[in-house]
C-alpha cells in the first residue's frame, strides 16, 4: 500500500486525539511533512478545532545547536510555555533526517533541560508523537522509499480497511498482558548479555494503543526508583538527537546508572545522563507487543514497538503509573529478546525469546 497522508491525519485527529469543536490543536515539525500537515490543518478546520502550525525547516535544529550563543541554550521562549498552557491537545511528527554531524551532545543536554517546563505542560494535555516516512528514515532502515512508505503504513494499519478496529484488537491483546503483568511484583530481564532485576510492585502497567504514540503497541510502567540491579545490553542500534548511538550497557546499583558505555556515540550517552539529578534514574519499563514490526528501522517510536522487545526510559517516568522520578530526559532503549532472552516475573516465565507465555 502507498503512504496515505489522508487517511493517517484522519486517525490522528479522531482516534488519538479525539479532537472536539473549539479546542486549540497545535502541529508540530518540519517541511518535509507538509502533505500530512495539509491534510490535518484541514482536517481540523472541518472538526471545529484552531489549528496552530508550527513548522521548521529540516536541519534547523541543528543550526540552532551549532550556532546559537550560550544565552540562548539556557534560556527559555517567553512565548513557548504560554502557547502550550493555550491549547488543549498537540501532534508532534517526526520527519527522519540523517545523522547530525559535529554537534555538542552537552549543549543538547543544556537546552533539553531548559525546555523541560515545557515539556510538562505539553505531557499535561492530551498528545500524539507520530512519523511522516521520509528518504533519510528510509535509508537509516535499509529499505527504499516505497517499502519504507508500505513499512509506516503496516505498523499503522493504515492499510487495512479500519485502522480503529485493529487498534482496538491491540488494546484487548495487551489488556491480557497486563492482567499477568499487575500480579507481579519482581521483572527480571535474562539473556547471555543481560540480567537484571526491577521491581514493580503496586506500580500501575498503562495499555499503549495508539492514543499517545502512532504507531503504538506496548505495555509499559514506572519500576520503583531504587530497585534496578544488575546489567542490560541495548543491542537496537538508534538516532537520539540526531546522533547515532549504538551497543549500550548500563549497570545499575540502587536504581542509579552507576556505569554506562557505548559502542558508538558514547559521548551522547554520558551528556545525556549528565542531564539532570533524575538522568541516571529509570522512568520507565516498557514491553513491545506489535508484531507488525519485525524489523529496527533506527527509529525509537517504531523499534520500541517490535514484539519480543524490551526497553528501558532514562529519566522522566509517567505519573500514571505511579512513577515519581523527575528529569527533562526521558530516552528509550531497546533490546531485542527474540534470540535467547527471557522475561520473569517473580521467576516465572512470561516471555521466552519473544513469545508470550500468557
Amino acid at each position: 500500500m502507498t503512504y496515505d497522508p489522508e487517511q493517517h491525519a484522519l486517525l490522528l485527529t479522531d482516534y488519538c486525539l479525539g479532537v472536539q469543536p473549539g479546542e486549540r490543536i497545535l502541529v508540530q515539525t518540519s517541511t518535509l511533512a507538509l502533505p500530512l500537515v495539509e491534510q490535518l490543518y484541514r482536517l481540523l478546520l472541518k472538526r471545529g478545532a484552531v489549528p496552530l502550525i508550527r513548522l521548521e525547516y529540516p536541519s534547523q535544529s541543528d543550526d540552532f545547536y551549532r550556532l546559537a550563543p550560550d544565552s540562548l541554550i539556557d534560556a527559555l521562549d517567553p512565548l513557548a510555555l504560554p502557547e502550550i498552557e493555550s491549547i488543549q491537545g498537540s501532534i508532534r511528527i517526526q520527519t527522519p533526517m540523517p545523522a547530525a554531524q559535529g554537534l555538542d551532545p552537552a549543549r543538547m543536554a543544556r537546552h533539553r533541560k531548559t525546555l523541560a517546563p515545557v515539556a510538562r505542560a505539553r505531557a499535561a494535555r492530551r498528545w500524539n508523537l507520530t512519523l511522516y516516512p521520509t528518504l533519510a528514515g528510509a535509508e537509516a532502515a535499509h529499505m527504499t522509499l516505497a517499502q519504507y512508505e508500505a513499512f509506516v503504513s503496516s505498523a499503522m494499519f493504515l492499510d487495512t480497511p479500519d485502522p480503529v478496529a485493529k487498534w482496538g484488537e491491540v488494546r484487548a491483546l495487551q489488556a491480557r498482558l497486563i492482567e499477568r503483568l499487575a500480579q507481579a511484583d519482581e521483572v527480571h530481564i535474562l539473556s547471555d548479555t543481560t540480567d537484571l532485576r526491577l521491581s514493580v510492585k503496586d506500580r500501575v502497567w498503562v495499555n499503549s494503543d495508539g492514543k499517545r504514540n502512532m504507531p503504538s503497541g506496548e505495555v509499559f510502567t514506572g519500576p520503583l526508583e531504587t530497585s534496578a540491579e544488575g546489567h542490560i545490553f541495548f543491542d537496537l542500534p538508534t538516532l537520539y538527537g540526531g546522533q547515532q548511538v549504538r551497543n549500550v550497557r548500563l549497570d545499575f546499583h540502587g536504581g542509579k546508572v552507576v556505569s554506562a558505555t557505548a559502542e558508538e556515540g558514547e559521548a551522547t550517552l554520558l551528556a545525556a545522563l549528565e542531564t539532570d539529578d533524575g538522568a541516571r534514574w529509570l522512568g520507565e519499563l516498557g514491553i513491545g507487543s506489535n508484531s507488525g514490526i519485525q524489523q529496527p528501522s533506527q527509529n525509537i517510536l517504531f523499534d520500541e514497538k517490535i514484539g519480543g522487545t524490551v526497553h528501558l526510559a532514562l529519566g522522566n517516568s509517567y505519573p500514571e503509573t505511579g512513577g515519581t522520578n523527575v528529569s527533562a530526559l526521558h530516552w528509550d532503549l531497546i533490546t531485542d529478546l527474540r534470540k535467547g532472552g527471557q522475561v520473569l516475573l517473580d521467576g516465572v516465565p512470561f516471555q521466552i525469546d519473544g513469545e508470550f507465555q500468557v
